[in-house]
């Protein structure tokens, strides 16, 4: 048996007992870094440090808190927060305390808060904030089996019998531990691989979501799988922003566990530029979205400092995609990342001017990223690898407890999702579907038989709905999702993430483009534009003063995203070619229910939202 497979057939039964071990193993160690308010009030955040025993005694009297509680094993209690160092606290409570996590996205809004937590039959619900906590109390009447609320940050919540605070809570359970002090070795030796841990509910780009039910075994060898990997060791810094809501987000914090570095945690999108060159983080993970927008910023400041600035730019990226497509290819046949002489000189000029800065604007030591959730644009990502910054890209699925595969280290390939994990098995289906066996896939779906039966074979294999290829050395590429492809009327099939990737790669300005064709004679897109950089061209020429809807309504910017169309039709079959697009008034979000909470296009409500436009494209045509 090889030391990957006694790794990870050695794990431990439970989430629970591997932070266990990991408090004995290096209590004083750092586990994690948190933001405060700066003593002052003003200026940047000040950062905090938990070591491994300070956060075990949180989480123990969290766990013996809601033991008091009266939370059984594999009860669930639901975390409505965002992304801070408490959600990382209370989950493990939670897990140590025998009972099992919902997650609960904090932009979720009432009605579908109350139908998790009614389908979850969570007992207490850990919610963030008083914007949380109101969710709750609307729709107590829908909650018999709630039990009480914990709130986090109490500003503005009224608590009474219903409803109390964390640190009431964390006082409760110091005192349960007085009375028990083997009451957390207890119930964690209690717990079985089997056991539920979490019930994570799919965003879902269709439909009401279904509760993912992920057993303590799924964690435990995910954890294992990824120290195996070697990507990380106990001297990285990670930074995590991601929800932890999503399983991406989740499955960051039981690889930390088991390898032991330090993580710091602030999920505030808005405050990662301000981060980064405090956090000086060795690695991070992302969303494809984070880079598409870092790069329409670095485009849009050096179009702002000139045309002799923007041309220094487009030559540098130039260099950085093709030295990452050389280096990349040498490695892959030679072992050496190696490039020739000339244009190994043009990368160290292109260094010294753009990418340097570049990467300082990282923290100045990342050596990593991971890009999951959606297919990264190859074009954005061979940039950001040339540019010293590399970008491993990762796929799984919430039902695959998130990580499946992803690039090894130096050996890495910009456009593939790199090798499985030790211990997953992968198969492509006679029509291209990818299939996933292992100790990752999920146990099936809460209280649906029948769907869990749809994806799920009785010998393990998991239907993924993505469409792929495997190269002969075991490397993924993810073309489509299945249930996206669709048919032109003149029978071509198209993948319309593949042409949104080269638009998004091609074009700065693009924040979100949907290709639409099902049952069409021609392909059309709508195109949402990114409002920092498309208002940045905009003063430049003649728009100042204009609102966004103004901008993207404007001759001018309907001309200028034109010529972003036309470059991309060069580069597609005719049957693939987008011939008509409109931009919208507005970028997709979130809010609108557009996107995912992982930033997933949501087809059919845009298609919806935005039928008039469609019509118009297909002289008021309506689709099949």
């Amino acid at each position: 048996m090889s030391d990957t497979q006694t790794l990870i057939e050695n794990r431990p039964p439970s989430v629970a007992a591997l932070f266990l071990e990991r408090v004995a193993a290096t209590p004083d160690a750092e586990a994690y870094r948190y933001p405060v308010p700066s003593a002052s009030g003003q200026g940047p955040d000040d950062w905090k440090s938990l070591s491994w025993a300070e956060a075990a005694d949180r989480v123990y009297t969290i766990a013996a808190g809601l033991i008091e509680l009266g939370v059984e094993p594999e009860q669930r209690v639901a975390l409505a927060s965002s992304t801070r160092v408490e959600w990382v606290l209370a989950d493990l409570g939670i897990l140590c305390a025998g009972a099992a996590t919902t997650t609960v996205y904090p932009s979720t809004n009432a009605e579908e808060s109350a139908y998790i937590l009614s389908d979850s039959g969570s007992k207490v619900l850990i919610a963030e904030d008083a914007v949380q906590v109101a969710k709750a109390v609307e729709k107590r009447a829908e909650l018999p089996e709630l039990t009480h609320v914990v709130v986090i940050d109490p500003a503005g919540v009224e608590t009474n019998d219903w409803v109390l605070t964390l640190a009431d809570l964390e006082q409760r359970g110091a005192a349960y531990l007085e009375k028990n002090p083997d009451l957390i070795k207890k119930k964690v030796g209690a717990i079985t691989s089997d056991q539920l841990a979490t019930l994570i509910y799919t965003s879902g780009t269709t439909g009401r979501p279904k509760g993912v039910r992920l057993p303590h075994d799924n964690w435990s060898y995910m954890a294992k799988a990824i120290a195996a990997t070697g990507l990380i060791s106990a001297e990285d810094v990670q930074y995590l922003w991601l929800p932890l809501a999503h399983v991406f987000g989740k499955v960051l914090t039981s690889g930390q566990i088991e390898v032991g570095h330090v993580t710091a945690v602030d999920g505030r999108v808005d405050k990662i530029i301000e981060n980064l060159p405090v956090v000086q983080p060795t690695y991070m993970a992302a969303v494809p979205r984070i880079f598409e927008k870092v790069y329409n910023g670095v485009a849009a400041k050096a179009r702002a400092g000139g045309p002799a600035k923007y041309k220094i730019f487009q030559w540098a990226a130039a260099v950085a995609r093709e030295y990452a497509k050389v280096t990349q290819d040498n490695f892959r046949r030679t072992g050496t990342a190696s490039a020739p002489f000339g244009l190994s000189a043009k990368h160290k000029v292109a260094d010294a001017l753009v990418y340097s800065k570049l990467r300082e604007a990282f923290g100045g030591r990342l050596r990593a990223c991971i890009s999951g959730s959606v297919a990264l644009a190859p074009e954005i990502g061979f940039f950001f690898s040339g540019a010293g910054i590399h970008i491993l890209e990762g796929y799984g699925l919430t039902e695959s407890s998130a990580a499946s595969f992803v690039n090894p280290g130096e050996a890495y390939r910009t456009g593939t999702v790199g090798k499985p994990l030790p211990g997953c098995e992968v198969r492509i289906a006679d029509d291209g579907e990818i299939l996933l066996r292992g100790p990752g896939i999920m146990e099936g779906y809460h209280g649906l038989p029948e769907k869990t039966a749809e994806v799920l074979e009785p010998d393990g294999w998991f239907h993924t709905g993505d469409i792929g290829e495997l190269s002969p050395d075991g490397y993924l590429r993810i073309t489509d999702r299945k249930k996206d492809l669709f048919k032109t009327s003149g029978g071509k099939y198209i993948a319309p993430t593949e042409i949104e990737g080269q638009f998004k790669a091609l074009c700065p300005f693009t924040s979100n483009i949907m290709v639409i064709g099902a049952d069409r004679n021609f392909c059309s897109a709508l195109i949402a534009l990114d409002e920092p950089s498309i208002m940045g061209w905009a003063k430049d020429n003649g728009l100042e003063g204009k609102s966004y809807a103004e901008v993207v309504a404007a001759p001018a910017t309907v001309e200028l995203i034109d010529g972003y169309v036309k470059r991309l039709n060069e580069g597609l079959q005719r049957w693939q070619t987008v011939k008509k697009f409109k931009l919208l008034p507005r970028d997709l979000d979130v809010e609108h229910g557009e996107l995912t909470p992982s930033l997933k296009l949501k087809r059919p409500v845009v298609a919806k939202e935005y039928q008039h436009l469609i019509d118009e494209m297909y002289d008021g045509a309506r689709e099949k």
